[in-house]
């Protein structure tokens, strides 16, 4: 297939299209080129379009293709809390635009979300829950999650969604929590942690999660969603202090800060949907964290020139005054 995978240079895209390249498949990828779009991420075989999803004519320049994974979004729930409005731009109007493309095209689309649209749990929550966001940031995902259901329903748009949990792996933007602690114990820089730090994730490492979207792009059904869980649930302590293991960090550098606003306690997902089409993850969290750790250790040129600038300044802003309380 020829495939066009936006928010190509990010994290989880550009991973994505490493995987498409690698089974045969061309790829285009589009992306706006924020801040945590990385144009060197981006593998050397993909057809690169500098654009932004949530523009028409940047949709259409690409020219034709046989499906869009879209990843395109805002996607850090500190930011959206500061700054709401881009990411309902880019989260639901992009969601929005793709899909009418899509529809006009007759092509299928996969639209990436997050665990994080069903909002606190108690339990591993299957893909008909309520959808329950706290953040703006989940929200605006929620809110592109029903315009391609809608699509589905009104125009019979051929769509699927995936809802993933926490992924991480080398590459990612190092403001959330793996990479930020990683670099910051690597630099004996203080690792802030929200609360009491027993908040739940569930996590999945970036390469199982790339697996779970192509299994869904190439045998999902029309209309379906898809949770993609790594089955591996830890609380952020847990994380945090295993992170000072690895790097060797003075562990009086793990501080407790002022938790943020409707901090969800814990994410889980029921992933058995999923699995029936073949799929579970492969990695183990214990093993995957090492190889994370490693990576960001031995890639610091990837990682030191993004962490100033704008990047300082949003630190700055999110945790200077935390710290110093």
């Amino acid at each position: 297939m020829r495939v066009l995978v936006t928010g190509g240079a990010g994290f989880i895209g550009s991973h994505f299209a490493e995987r498409l390249l690698a089974d045969g498949d061309e790829v285009v990828v589009l992306d706006k080129l924020t801040y945590a779009g990385n144009e060197a991420s981006v593998p050397h075989a993909a057809e690169f379009h500098r654009g932004d999803v949530a523009l028409r004519e940047d949709v259409e320049a690409v020219g034709g293709v046989d499906a869009i994974v879209n990843f395109a979004a805002e996607s850090h729930v500190d930011r959206s809390i500061l700054g709401p409005t881009e990411f309902v731009r880019t989260d639901v109007l992009g969601a929005l635009v793709l899909v009418q493309h899509a529809h006009e095209r007759g092509i299928r689309l996969v639209h990436v979300s997050t665990d994080e649209v069903y909002g606190d749990v108690t339990a591993a929550v299957r893909e008909d829950a309520p959808l329950r966001p706290s953040s703006p940031y989940s929200a605006s995902k929620a809110g592109g999650d029903l315009q391609v259901l809608a699509a589905v329903r009104t125009f019979g748009v051929d769509a699927c969604i995936t809802r993933g949990s926490n992924t991480y792996g080398p590459r990612q933007y190092p403001e959330k929590l793996i990479p930020l602690f990683a670099t910051n114990a690597l630099d004996g820089q203080p690792l802030p942690l929200y609360g009491d730090g027993r908040q739940v994730r569930d996590w999945l490492h970036v390469q199982d999660h790339c697996a779970a979207i192509e299994v869904v792009l190439r045998s999902g059904a029309p209309g379906e969603v898809y949770n993609a869980g790594g089955g591996d649930e830890r609380e952020n302590r847990e994380v945090a202090d295993r992170i000072l293991e690895l790097t060797g960090a003075d562990p009086s550098l793990l501080r407790s800060v002022e938790d943020r606003p409707g901090h969800d306690r814990r994410y889980a997902l029921d992933s058995s949907k999923l699995r029936a089409l073949g799929w579970r993850p492969e990695r183990r969290f214990e093993d995957g964290l090492a190889e994370t750790v490693a990576w960001y250790r031995d890639n610091r040129a990837w990682w030191e020139p993004l962490k100033s600038g704008e990047y300082r300044a949003f630190y700055e802003r999110q945790y200077a005054e935390r710290l110093r309380s």
